[in-house]
């Protein structure tokens, strides 16, 4: 007999038909929502989605904020069968045409704020036919071409709930998120319905101890893995609930939330907990918070002590990935060894292996790889690159680590030349692309430093046109214009040529070099950088 499983009704119709519909399941700005509530505005979207003609296994983008409305249809789209597929509201009109075209989209969710970049969008989208706008005004009801739009808010406040759930097994699609991982360009990587349950009870359960009084803070946005697993997938399996933050997170705009809300769990990356030291935040900010977690990037360990000390709150660092869903090693409560990144979390086994994929003796830097019941079925429509990064039941992370005898994993940086800013995966062609869009650029190549807080930036070095007069704020400002700001290189140095194999290749780890030297010192000071 098949199993049927659906993450929807694994989330929120369980803890309503167990007698726990009267539970706090969303609160922040939009006000509270309780279990019940939410399962009657996941049935209401259920049936418009339907009715609207959205069928099994088709894609909805959604391009929404964190909000009430972002859960909604996420819950909504598995409950019927149907793909949600969450993307970076911080990409651009064109980011957003190519995603909708590379999933073959048949609808598009957006939310106020997010409405003039659907619409640039929407028309060159070949297989869309609805966007469901929410939230706030947007385009009047029209149709643009094939393209129909439509008010969410109308539509579901009109709808009867709907209580079915369509057979999905635990195998069958459940939601995509995209990437850039580790190969570059951005692909959808396929989880399953059994992929929510697997990291809920492996990391929330046995990790962060996750309760049903425990209230969850995200600086992390939920269209990242990560922030998908803070504010939905981890509160709602345990009856907990989850503090929804619409607007960019912000260290004093979180601390208000966290104070408001009495958030108990509270998520974020390195770069974020460094800017909230800088912020000279009061020591009783998270008054109320009994642990924090951290991924994303390496949390350096001075950088763990500075803010440990100052808020009193133990942070866990760990590491997941988006073709991973979330955490797969983590540091644990009261267990924390600063610098590392813990130990294998249950329901995962790591391998550290050299270029032949042999298991390397501890103490030996390697290539991690990874496998668990959480992992992607592959990309969609990447043969290739999943065959890269899906080695059967391992996984390939690209990250290179060092196990120690305790069982301890601590991360020695990237295998290849992809890095991670603010949390993001960038690869560095894209920088390096728009600054030679510039009519003064020659050649760029940019690679990651890390900075002074110990946290990779990108960092670019260009060759610029003989006798141009373009400068490091110019060249800045220029990127500002056409990257989102995790991709920004925090300093661009003119140089005449660069070091070179004797093929003719950029040494790029000389360029790192010089990068670390530039990031140690005050923007606008002179620096030699041998080439």
């Amino acid at each position: 007999m098949t199993d049927y499983v659906n993450a929807s009704d694994y989330l929120v119709d369980r803890h309503v038909a167990e007698g726990r519909g009267a539970r706090l399941a969303l609160t922040g700005p939009a006000g509270d929502i309780t279990y019940s509530g939410l399962h009657a505005m996941v049935g209401r979207a259920a049936n418009v989605l339907r009715e609207l003609g959205l069928q099994p296994e088709q894609r909805i983008v959604m391009f929404m904020a964190d909000t009430p409305e972002f859960v909604t249809v996420y819950l909504a789209a598995m409950r019927i069968g149907a793909v949600p597929v969450p993307v970076s509201t911080m990409i651009r009109a064109d980011g957003l045409t190519e995603i909708l075209h590379d999933s073959r989209a048949r609808m598009l969710a957006v939310t106020a704020g997010f409405t003039d970049v659907a619409t640039a969008a929407a028309p060159k989208a070949p297989d869309l036919r609805a966007v469901l706008t929410s939230g706030g005004p947007g385009p009047e009801p029209k149709r643009d071409g094939a393209v129909r739009w439509y008010d969410w808010d109308e539509l579901t406040m009109a709808a009867d709930p709907d209580a079915t759930c369509y057979p999905t097994t635990p195998d069958s699609p459940a939601f995509w998120l995209y990437t850039s991982g580790t190969t570059g360009r951005a692909k959808g990587a396929m989880h399953r319905h059994a992929s929510v349950e697997a990291v809920c009870s492996t990391y929330a359960t046995q990790v962060l101890g996750i309760r049903p009084d425990d209230r969850c803070l995200s600086a992390a946005k939920a269209f990242f893995a990560y922030g998908l697993g803070n504010s939905v997938l981890f509160p709602l399996s345990a009856g907990a609930a989850a503090i929804l933050e619409p607007a960019p997170a912000r260290p004093d705009l979180l601390v208000r939330r966290t104070r408001t809300h009495g958030a108990t769990l509270f998520f974020a990356g390195p770069t974020f907990f460094a800017n909230m030291l800088r912020a000279q935040l009061p020591e009783d900010s998270l008054r109320g918070v009994r642990l924090a977690a951290s991924a994303g990037e390496r949390l350096p360990s001075a950088l763990y002590h500075r803010w440990t000390s100052r808020f009193g709150v133990e942070v866990l660092d760990g590491i997941g990935m988006t073709e991973m869903l979330h955490i797969f090693l983590s540091n644990r409560p009261g267990q924390v060894r600063a610098g590392t990144t813990g130990v294998a979390v249950p329901g995962y086994d790591l391998r550290v292996v050299d270029d032949n994929e042999r298991d390397v003796p501890v103490g030996t830097p390697g290539t991690l790889l990874v496998r668990g019941a959480s992992t992607a079925t592959g990309y969609w429509s990447r043969y290739d690159a999943s065959r890269q990064v899906f080695a059967g039941e391992w996984l390939r992370t690209g990250d290179t680590y060092v196990r120690d005898e305790d069982g301890y994993f601590t991360c020695l940086g990237r295998t290849n030349d992809m890095l991670k800013a603010s949390g993001i995966w960038l690869s560095p062609s894209e920088v390096e692309a728009r600054l030679m869009a510039h009519p003064d650029v020659e050649q760029a190549v940019v690679v990651g430093a890390a900075d002074r807080d110990g946290l990779e930036k990108p960092v670019a070095f260009v060759i610029v046109r003989r006798g141009a007069a373009v400068t490091e704020q110019d060249l800045t400002a220029f990127c500002r214009e056409g990257l989102p700001a995790y991709a920004l290189p925090r300093r661009v140095r003119m140089v005449d040529r660069y070091p070179t194999t004797a093929t003719g290749k950029v040494r790029r780890f000389e360029l790192r070099a010089a990068a670390s030297a530039l990031l140690a010192e005050p923007p606008g000071r002179a620096q030699a950088v041998t080439t």
